[in-house]
Protein backbone atom coordinates (compact mmCIF):
# COMPACT_ATOMS: atom_id res chain seq x y z
CA UNK A 1 0.00 0.00 0.00
CA UNK A 2 3.20 2.47 0.91
CA UNK A 3 4.44 1.71 -2.32
CA UNK A 4 1.24 2.69 -4.41
CA UNK A 5 0.72 5.95 -2.36
CA UNK A 6 4.68 6.93 -3.27
CA UNK A 7 3.78 5.96 -6.89
CA UNK A 8 0.77 8.02 -6.98
CA UNK A 9 2.67 11.46 -4.73
CA UNK A 10 5.42 10.53 -7.30
CA UNK A 11 3.32 11.34 -10.43
CA UNK A 12 1.24 14.05 -8.98
CA UNK A 13 4.46 15.98 -7.54
CA UNK A 14 5.94 15.47 -11.31
CA UNK A 15 2.93 17.36 -12.94
CA UNK A 16 2.78 19.52 -10.44
CA UNK A 17 6.87 20.50 -10.80
CA UNK A 18 6.05 20.62 -14.27
CA UNK A 19 3.43 22.97 -13.90
CA UNK A 20 5.04 25.05 -11.82
CA UNK A 21 8.26 25.42 -13.89
CA UNK A 22 6.46 25.86 -17.35
CA UNK A 23 6.54 29.33 -17.05
CA UNK A 24 10.48 30.29 -16.74
CA UNK A 25 11.14 27.55 -19.24
CA UNK A 26 9.43 29.05 -21.93
CA UNK A 27 9.99 32.81 -20.69
CA UNK A 28 13.55 31.62 -21.05
CA UNK A 29 13.08 30.13 -24.23
CA UNK A 30 11.78 33.40 -25.84
CA UNK A 31 14.23 35.54 -24.57
CA UNK A 32 17.01 33.22 -26.31
CA UNK A 33 15.28 32.01 -28.94
CA UNK A 34 12.10 33.99 -29.54
CA UNK A 35 11.69 36.83 -32.15
CA UNK A 36 9.16 39.17 -33.54
CA UNK A 37 7.61 38.25 -36.46
CA UNK A 38 5.90 40.99 -38.41
CA UNK A 39 6.59 40.85 -42.01
CA UNK A 40 4.79 42.40 -44.34
CA UNK A 41 2.28 41.30 -47.00
CA UNK A 42 0.96 43.89 -48.80
CA UNK A 43 2.40 46.70 -50.21
CA UNK A 44 1.82 49.31 -50.36
CA UNK A 45 0.60 48.90 -46.50
CA UNK A 46 -2.80 48.85 -46.68
CA UNK A 47 -4.90 50.69 -44.12
CA UNK A 48 -7.60 48.68 -42.99
CA UNK A 49 -11.11 49.44 -42.29
CA UNK A 50 -11.64 49.37 -38.45
CA UNK A 51 -14.70 49.10 -36.43
CA UNK A 52 -14.20 49.86 -33.14
CA UNK A 53 -17.34 48.47 -31.10
CA UNK A 54 -17.90 49.76 -27.25
CA UNK A 55 -20.27 48.05 -25.03
CA UNK A 56 -21.91 50.12 -22.34
CA UNK A 57 -24.26 48.62 -19.98
CA UNK A 58 -26.32 51.10 -17.53
CA UNK A 59 -23.65 53.73 -17.57
CA UNK A 60 -22.85 55.32 -21.20
CA UNK A 61 -21.06 58.55 -19.11
CA UNK A 62 -17.46 56.04 -18.82
CA UNK A 63 -17.19 55.44 -22.20
CA UNK A 64 -16.97 59.42 -22.98
CA UNK A 65 -13.10 59.17 -22.46
CA UNK A 66 -12.55 55.99 -24.69
CA UNK A 67 -14.67 57.67 -27.38
CA UNK A 68 -12.34 60.56 -27.12
CA UNK A 69 -9.11 58.19 -26.82
CA UNK A 70 -10.46 56.75 -30.18
CA UNK A 71 -10.80 60.25 -31.79
CA UNK A 72 -7.49 60.96 -31.28
CA UNK A 73 -6.14 57.70 -33.21
CA UNK A 74 -3.38 58.52 -35.51
CA UNK A 75 -5.22 56.29 -37.84
CA UNK A 76 -8.02 57.58 -39.18
CA UNK A 77 -9.96 54.75 -40.87
CA UNK A 78 -12.47 53.58 -38.35
CA UNK A 79 -15.55 54.23 -37.21
CA UNK A 80 -17.37 54.02 -33.42
CA UNK A 81 -20.04 51.90 -32.72
CA UNK A 82 -21.15 52.63 -28.94
CA UNK A 83 -23.76 50.04 -27.76
CA UNK A 84 -25.33 51.70 -24.57
CA UNK A 85 -27.40 49.06 -23.46
CA UNK A 86 -29.98 49.62 -20.20
CA UNK A 87 -28.50 53.05 -20.08
CA UNK A 88 -30.46 56.07 -18.91
CA UNK A 89 -28.10 58.73 -19.10
CA UNK A 90 -28.87 62.17 -21.36
CA UNK A 91 -27.85 62.29 -25.23
CA UNK A 92 -24.18 61.30 -25.87
CA UNK A 93 -23.74 63.51 -28.46
CA UNK A 94 -21.39 66.61 -29.15
CA UNK A 95 -18.83 64.03 -31.60
CA UNK A 96 -18.10 63.80 -35.10
CA UNK A 97 -19.85 61.58 -37.60
CA UNK A 98 -17.38 58.48 -36.84
CA UNK A 99 -19.40 57.89 -33.99
CA UNK A 100 -22.54 55.64 -33.87
CA UNK A 101 -24.74 55.48 -30.46
CA UNK A 102 -26.75 52.50 -30.90
CA UNK A 103 -29.24 52.27 -28.04
CA UNK A 104 -31.63 48.96 -27.94
CA UNK A 105 -34.77 49.05 -27.51
CA UNK A 106 -35.17 46.00 -25.13
CA UNK A 107 -32.07 45.40 -22.41
CA UNK A 108 -29.66 43.03 -23.82
CA UNK A 109 -27.88 42.61 -20.62
CA UNK A 110 -25.25 40.74 -22.15
CA UNK A 111 -22.06 41.52 -23.75
CA UNK A 112 -21.90 39.12 -26.70
CA UNK A 113 -25.34 40.50 -27.48
CA UNK A 114 -24.21 44.05 -27.37
CA UNK A 115 -21.62 43.10 -29.56
CA UNK A 116 -23.99 41.44 -32.39
CA UNK A 117 -26.55 44.28 -31.71
CA UNK A 118 -23.52 46.58 -33.13
CA UNK A 119 -22.62 44.28 -35.89
CA UNK A 120 -26.24 44.21 -37.15
CA UNK A 121 -26.14 48.22 -37.38
CA UNK A 122 -22.70 48.31 -39.01
CA UNK A 123 -22.89 51.58 -42.23
CA UNK A 124 -20.56 49.46 -44.11
CA UNK A 125 -18.68 46.69 -44.71
CA UNK A 126 -15.47 46.56 -42.36
CA UNK A 127 -11.76 45.18 -42.59
CA UNK A 128 -11.78 44.63 -38.61
CA UNK A 129 -13.75 44.67 -35.67
CA UNK A 130 -12.08 45.82 -32.57
CA UNK A 131 -14.10 45.37 -29.21
CA UNK A 132 -13.63 47.36 -26.27
CA UNK A 133 -15.00 47.29 -22.77
CA UNK A 134 -16.73 51.47 -21.89
CA UNK A 135 -13.95 51.98 -19.48
CA UNK A 136 -11.06 51.23 -22.04
CA UNK A 137 -8.89 53.97 -23.46
CA UNK A 138 -7.37 53.74 -26.28
CA UNK A 139 -3.57 54.89 -26.71
CA UNK A 140 -3.59 57.31 -29.65
CA UNK A 141 -0.80 54.85 -31.83
CA UNK A 142 -3.43 51.95 -30.62
CA UNK A 143 -5.02 51.62 -34.00
CA UNK A 144 -2.23 52.53 -35.95
CA UNK A 145 -0.12 49.32 -33.86
CA UNK A 146 -2.96 46.70 -34.88
CA UNK A 147 -2.88 48.42 -38.71
CA UNK A 148 0.80 46.67 -38.68
CA UNK A 149 -0.32 43.05 -37.53
CA UNK A 150 -3.13 43.28 -40.32
CA UNK A 151 -0.74 44.17 -42.72
CA UNK A 152 1.45 40.98 -41.55
CA UNK A 153 -1.90 38.88 -42.10
CA UNK A 154 -3.16 37.99 -39.05
CA UNK A 155 -6.66 37.45 -38.45
CA UNK A 156 -6.58 38.12 -34.68
CA UNK A 157 -5.13 40.07 -33.12
CA UNK A 158 -4.63 40.98 -29.20
CA UNK A 159 -3.78 44.68 -27.72
CA UNK A 160 -1.64 45.28 -24.48
CA UNK A 161 -3.64 45.99 -21.94
CA UNK A 162 -2.22 48.34 -18.94
CA UNK A 163 -3.97 49.80 -15.56
CA UNK A 164 -5.92 52.49 -16.34
CA UNK A 165 -5.92 53.05 -12.61
CA UNK A 166 -3.22 52.44 -9.48
CA UNK A 167 -5.20 54.03 -6.65
CA UNK A 168 -5.18 51.20 -4.25
CA UNK A 169 -3.25 47.95 -3.16
CA UNK A 170 -6.14 46.01 -4.54
CA UNK A 171 -6.07 47.77 -8.21
CA UNK A 172 -1.99 47.23 -8.12
CA UNK A 173 -1.80 43.80 -7.16
CA UNK A 174 -5.02 43.24 -9.96
CA UNK A 175 -2.60 44.93 -12.54
CA UNK A 176 0.49 42.65 -11.31
CA UNK A 177 -1.74 39.81 -12.27
CA UNK A 178 -2.53 41.80 -15.44
CA UNK A 179 1.64 42.42 -16.04
CA UNK A 180 3.19 38.39 -15.35
CA UNK A 181 -0.25 37.20 -17.96
CA UNK A 182 0.82 39.70 -20.34
CA UNK A 183 4.42 38.44 -20.60
CA UNK A 184 3.67 34.24 -20.00
CA UNK A 185 0.69 33.95 -21.83
CA UNK A 186 1.13 36.57 -24.65
CA UNK A 187 4.51 38.32 -25.16
CA UNK A 188 5.96 34.91 -24.38
CA UNK A 189 3.97 32.66 -26.94
CA UNK A 190 4.21 34.93 -29.34
CA UNK A 191 7.67 34.78 -29.45
CA UNK A 192 8.05 31.74 -30.35
CA UNK A 193 5.65 31.22 -32.49
CA UNK A 194 1.95 30.42 -31.07
CA UNK A 195 -0.59 32.43 -30.14
CA UNK A 196 -1.22 34.43 -27.53
CA UNK A 197 -4.05 34.38 -24.93
CA UNK A 198 -7.37 36.43 -25.74
CA UNK A 199 -7.91 39.53 -22.59
CA UNK A 200 -11.40 40.12 -23.83
CA UNK A 201 -10.76 43.80 -24.91
CA UNK A 202 -8.63 45.34 -26.55
CA UNK A 203 -8.47 42.72 -29.58
CA UNK A 204 -9.34 42.82 -33.32
CA UNK A 205 -10.56 40.21 -35.21
CA UNK A 206 -10.60 39.87 -39.40
CA UNK A 207 -14.44 40.57 -39.62
CA UNK A 208 -14.89 37.84 -41.68
CA UNK A 209 -13.62 35.90 -39.44
CA UNK A 210 -15.49 37.38 -36.22
CA UNK A 211 -18.53 37.25 -37.86
CA UNK A 212 -18.62 33.63 -38.47
CA UNK A 213 -17.50 33.24 -35.27
CA UNK A 214 -20.96 35.24 -34.06
CA UNK A 215 -23.08 32.93 -35.95
CA UNK A 216 -21.12 30.13 -34.14
CA UNK A 217 -23.02 27.12 -32.22
CA UNK A 218 -21.31 28.12 -29.00
CA UNK A 219 -22.51 31.63 -29.01
CA UNK A 220 -25.70 30.65 -30.17
CA UNK A 221 -26.16 28.29 -27.40
CA UNK A 222 -24.31 30.56 -24.71
CA UNK A 223 -27.23 33.64 -25.43
CA UNK A 224 -29.81 31.44 -24.01
CA UNK A 225 -27.31 30.70 -20.65
CA UNK A 226 -27.33 34.20 -19.58
CA UNK A 227 -24.69 34.54 -17.06
CA UNK A 228 -23.57 30.74 -17.18
CA UNK A 229 -22.21 30.87 -20.94
CA UNK A 230 -18.62 30.14 -21.36
CA UNK A 231 -16.65 34.39 -21.76
CA UNK A 232 -16.97 35.53 -24.71
CA UNK A 233 -13.51 35.79 -25.05
CA UNK A 234 -12.48 32.25 -24.37
CA UNK A 235 -15.15 30.74 -27.34
CA UNK A 236 -12.93 33.42 -29.57
CA UNK A 237 -9.72 32.30 -29.05
CA UNK A 238 -11.11 28.72 -29.08
CA UNK A 239 -12.81 29.20 -32.20
CA UNK A 240 -9.56 30.66 -33.66
CA UNK A 241 -7.09 27.79 -32.27
CA UNK A 242 -9.87 24.93 -34.12
CA UNK A 243 -9.04 26.43 -36.98
CA UNK A 244 -5.43 26.98 -36.08
CA UNK A 245 -4.61 30.25 -36.84
CA UNK A 246 -2.96 32.14 -35.01
CA UNK A 247 -3.73 35.25 -32.22
CA UNK A 248 -1.09 37.87 -32.58
CA UNK A 249 0.12 40.00 -29.34
CA UNK A 250 0.60 43.35 -30.55
CA UNK A 251 3.03 44.92 -27.49
CA UNK A 252 2.68 48.03 -28.34
CA UNK A 253 -1.00 48.57 -29.02
CA UNK A 254 -1.70 49.73 -25.71
CA UNK A 255 -4.99 49.60 -24.10
CA UNK A 256 -5.82 50.89 -20.72
CA UNK A 257 -8.39 48.98 -18.28
CA UNK A 258 -9.91 50.18 -14.85
CA UNK A 259 -8.24 47.49 -12.57
CA UNK A 260 -10.62 46.43 -9.42
CA UNK A 261 -9.85 48.63 -6.24
CA UNK A 262 -11.63 46.90 -3.32
CA UNK A 263 -12.04 43.20 -2.01
CA UNK A 264 -15.37 42.71 -2.31
CA UNK A 265 -14.95 43.67 -6.02
CA UNK A 266 -11.98 41.36 -7.03
CA UNK A 267 -14.56 38.33 -5.36
CA UNK A 268 -17.28 39.15 -7.99
CA UNK A 269 -14.78 39.61 -11.01
CA UNK A 270 -12.65 36.14 -9.83
CA UNK A 271 -15.92 34.30 -8.94
CA UNK A 272 -16.57 34.95 -12.55
CA UNK A 273 -13.43 34.08 -14.12
CA UNK A 274 -13.01 30.72 -11.89
CA UNK A 275 -16.15 29.59 -13.22
CA UNK A 276 -15.03 30.51 -16.70
CA UNK A 277 -11.99 28.81 -16.15
CA UNK A 278 -13.57 25.31 -15.16
CA UNK A 279 -15.93 25.39 -18.06
CA UNK A 280 -13.03 25.79 -20.40
CA UNK A 281 -11.00 22.66 -19.39
CA UNK A 282 -12.67 20.51 -21.84
CA UNK A 283 -11.55 22.47 -24.81
CA UNK A 284 -8.14 23.04 -23.50
CA UNK A 285 -8.11 19.09 -23.45
CA UNK A 286 -9.10 19.21 -26.62
CA UNK A 287 -6.30 21.26 -27.82
CA UNK A 288 -3.79 19.66 -26.11
CA UNK A 289 -5.11 16.55 -27.64
CA UNK A 290 -5.83 17.96 -31.30
CA UNK A 291 -1.46 19.45 -31.10
CA UNK A 292 -0.33 15.76 -30.36
CA UNK A 293 -2.53 14.44 -33.24
CA UNK A 294 -2.36 16.76 -35.73
CA UNK A 295 0.55 17.41 -34.53
CA UNK A 296 0.51 20.91 -33.70
CA UNK A 297 2.71 23.39 -31.70
CA UNK A 298 0.61 26.33 -32.03
CA UNK A 299 -2.19 23.89 -30.26
CA UNK A 300 -0.45 22.06 -28.39
CA UNK A 301 1.27 24.81 -26.54
CA UNK A 302 -2.00 27.03 -26.29
CA UNK A 303 -3.86 24.03 -25.16
CA UNK A 304 -1.38 23.55 -22.22
CA UNK A 305 -1.11 27.18 -21.37
CA UNK A 306 -5.33 27.70 -21.06
CA UNK A 307 -5.25 23.81 -18.81
CA UNK A 308 -2.97 25.67 -16.19
CA UNK A 309 -4.41 26.34 -12.82
CA UNK A 310 -4.69 29.86 -11.83
CA UNK A 311 -2.10 31.06 -10.29
CA UNK A 312 -3.37 31.29 -6.49
CA UNK A 313 -4.50 27.58 -6.96
CA UNK A 314 -1.05 26.25 -8.11
CA UNK A 315 0.45 27.72 -5.28
CA UNK A 316 -1.80 26.59 -2.93
CA UNK A 317 -2.02 23.09 -4.46
CA UNK A 318 1.68 22.86 -4.71
CA UNK A 319 2.47 23.95 -1.12
CA UNK A 320 -0.07 21.09 0.13
CA UNK A 321 2.00 18.45 -2.11
CA UNK A 322 4.98 19.39 -1.09
CA UNK A 323 3.93 19.25 3.09
CA UNK A 324 2.56 16.09 2.03
CA UNK A 325 5.52 14.61 0.09
CA UNK A 326 7.55 15.16 3.86
CA UNK A 327 6.38 11.67 5.08
CA UNK A 328 5.72 10.31 1.88
CA UNK A 329 8.60 10.92 -0.67
CA UNK A 330 11.13 13.47 0.90
CA UNK A 331 12.50 13.71 -2.32
CA UNK A 332 9.83 14.30 -4.46
CA UNK A 333 8.52 17.14 -1.58
CA UNK A 334 11.75 18.46 -2.39
CA UNK A 335 11.50 18.96 -6.02
CA UNK A 336 7.54 20.47 -5.67
CA UNK A 337 9.24 23.55 -3.23
CA UNK A 338 12.23 23.47 -5.46
CA UNK A 339 9.84 24.34 -8.43
CA UNK A 340 7.71 26.63 -6.35
CA UNK A 341 10.81 29.00 -5.72
CA UNK A 342 11.08 28.97 -9.50
CA UNK A 343 7.58 30.26 -9.94
CA UNK A 344 7.88 32.67 -7.58
CA UNK A 345 11.22 33.86 -9.08
CA UNK A 346 9.69 34.09 -12.37
CA UNK A 347 7.23 36.41 -11.21
CA UNK A 348 9.01 39.02 -10.05
CA UNK A 349 11.57 38.59 -13.31
CA UNK A 350 8.81 38.60 -15.22
CA UNK A 351 7.42 41.99 -13.81
CA UNK A 352 10.68 43.25 -14.24
CA UNK A 353 11.09 42.50 -17.69
CA UNK A 354 7.27 43.97 -18.18
CA UNK A 355 8.35 47.21 -16.51
CA UNK A 356 6.17 47.46 -13.86
CA UNK A 357 5.19 50.65 -11.96
CA UNK A 358 6.67 51.31 -8.33
CA UNK A 359 2.89 50.67 -7.12
CA UNK A 360 2.84 47.23 -7.96
CA UNK A 361 6.08 46.39 -6.84
CA UNK A 362 5.01 48.18 -3.39
CA UNK A 363 1.74 45.75 -3.57
CA UNK A 364 3.95 42.38 -3.75
CA UNK A 365 3.80 42.21 -0.08
CA UNK A 366 -0.01 42.57 0.42
CA UNK A 367 -0.24 39.14 -2.49
CA UNK A 368 -1.66 36.67 0.32
CA UNK A 369 -4.73 39.24 0.59
CA UNK A 370 -5.51 38.97 -3.04
CA UNK A 371 -5.16 35.13 -2.91
CA UNK A 372 -7.80 35.14 0.14
CA UNK A 373 -9.85 37.50 -1.93
CA UNK A 374 -9.57 34.95 -4.95
CA UNK A 375 -10.29 31.30 -2.59
CA UNK A 376 -13.47 33.15 -1.01
CA UNK A 377 -14.36 34.23 -4.75
CA UNK A 378 -14.42 30.27 -5.33
CA UNK A 379 -17.71 29.70 -3.15
CA UNK A 380 -19.26 32.06 -5.26
CA UNK A 381 -19.32 30.22 -8.56
CA UNK A 382 -22.46 27.66 -7.27
CA UNK A 383 -24.86 30.39 -7.95
CA UNK A 384 -23.62 32.21 -11.36
CA UNK A 385 -27.57 34.28 -11.73
CA UNK A 386 -27.28 35.29 -7.63
CA UNK A 387 -23.71 35.81 -7.74
CA UNK A 388 -22.44 37.14 -10.83
CA UNK A 389 -23.13 40.95 -10.90
CA UNK A 390 -21.13 43.48 -13.86
CA UNK A 391 -18.08 45.04 -12.87
CA UNK A 392 -19.02 48.56 -11.77
CA UNK A 393 -16.65 51.15 -13.57
CA UNK A 394 -16.18 54.35 -12.13
CA UNK A 395 -12.54 55.88 -13.23
CA UNK A 396 -13.28 58.99 -14.84
CA UNK A 397 -9.72 59.75 -15.87
CA UNK A 398 -8.85 60.86 -19.59
CA UNK A 399 -6.05 59.46 -21.89
CA UNK A 400 -3.93 62.60 -20.94
CA UNK A 401 -3.82 61.72 -17.59
CA UNK A 402 -2.44 58.29 -17.74
CA UNK A 403 0.06 59.15 -20.63
CA UNK A 404 1.41 61.96 -18.07
CA UNK A 405 1.89 59.64 -14.72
Amino acid sequence: MREVLHTFYVIVAELFVAELTFPFITALAARIFGKERLGKRYFPVRSFDFACVITAYRNIDIARALVESLLRQTHSNFTIYLVADDCLAPDFGGYDDRVVVLRPETPLRLKIKSIIYATQHFRHPHDYIVVFDADNLAHPEFLQEINKYANADYRCIQGQRRAKNLNSSYAALDSLGEHYKNYTERYVPHLLGCSAVISGSGMATEAELYLEYLHSPEIAEGQHLGKKMLQEDKILQNFVLRRDKKIAYARKAIVYDEKVDSGKAVEIQRSRWLYSYFQNVPNAVDLIWKGLTKPSFNQLYFGLVTFALPMFMLVGLGAVVGILGIAISPHGSEAVVAAMLIFIFNILWCLRLEKAPPPVWKAIWLVPLFIWRQFTGLFKMADPDKNFRPTEHKKMISVDEVLEK
